[in-house]
């Protein structure tokens, strides 16, 4: 049966997605940047109420996946937080200024993790050869590859996929990107073995009083006043037809 994680953002959205029928979780912060490592807080936290896998990201930045000296230090650093507490496996990716994966580094974050699962995530989907820099993870003993495809959505990135499955069993291809409960039986009949969904929406602040004027985004026309979450009736249909689909 095809395993279910979900993209977590809160302590509050782990649980949802645990109840809910989630078979393992990625713990992010930072929706709107695609996802950034957890604080020490989040990461306790979870680590203690949550009984199921989760994989934090080690993504110290947005934007691109080439990082400085400093950020690479700074992810070893949350490598070691994470392994401290526990975590089973982690979720992390880096590229060079060519746009292939960064063996050097990333022997060094293997070798940091080791004994963790080690997800790379789609900084994959911004490679320069998607056939090649496969087969290098595969050489680096990476557990799985959460891939789009390389395109905007998993589900227009299928092709890719398969031809990723066909190539070997090692890494696992995990989907992601847009999967939910209305295409989910496409990656189910392509025989992906794993399936990572948000499945959130974005839900409003509780705030009565609001100051509308301002914002604290670079971006101003950031909405203050809604978050990001994990919708468990969602998590809840995915993993029904999951089920299903095996029978």
């Amino acid at each position: 049966m095809a395993l279910l994680e979900i993209c977590c953002y809160s302590m509050e959205c782990a649980l949802t997605a645990q109840q809910h029928g989630a078979d393992r979780i990625e713990l992010c912060a930072a929706p709107k940047e695609g996802g950034l490592t957890p604080s020490y807080g989040v990461l306790k936290s979870v680590r203690q109420a949550v009984s199921i896998p989760v994989h934090p990201i080690i993504r110290p930045r947005g934007g691109d996946f080439c990082y400085s000296s400093s950020e690479f230090n700074a992810m070893l650093e949350d490598i070691a937080c994470v392994k401290d507490l526990g975590y089973p496996g982690l979720v992390t990716g880096l590229l060079d200024e060519d746009g292939e994966i960064d063996m050097p580094r990333m022997r060094q974050i293997m070798a940091a993790a080791q004994g963790m699962a080690v997800t790379f995530h789609r900084a994959f989907d911004m490679c320069v050869n998607p056939h090649q820099g496969f087969e290098k993870l595969a050489e680096l003993g990476v557990a799985r590859v959460l891939t789009s495809g390389q395109q905007s959505s998993a589900e227009k990135g299928i092709s890719l996929i398969k031809e990723l499955k066909a190539q070997s069993g090692v890494p696992i291809i995990m989907a992601g990107a847009g999967v939910r409960a209305a295409n989910l039986e496409t990656f189910l009949e392509a025989g992906v073995e794993e399936l990572h969904s948000s499945a959130g929406k974005w839900w409003p602040s509780p705030m009565r009083y609001r100051n509308t004027g301002l914002s604290m985004s670079t971006d101003a026309e950031a909405d203050e006043y809604s978050r990001y979450g994990v919708e468990g009736e969602s998590v809840a249909r995915m993993k029904a037809i999951i089920e299903q689909y095996r029978r």
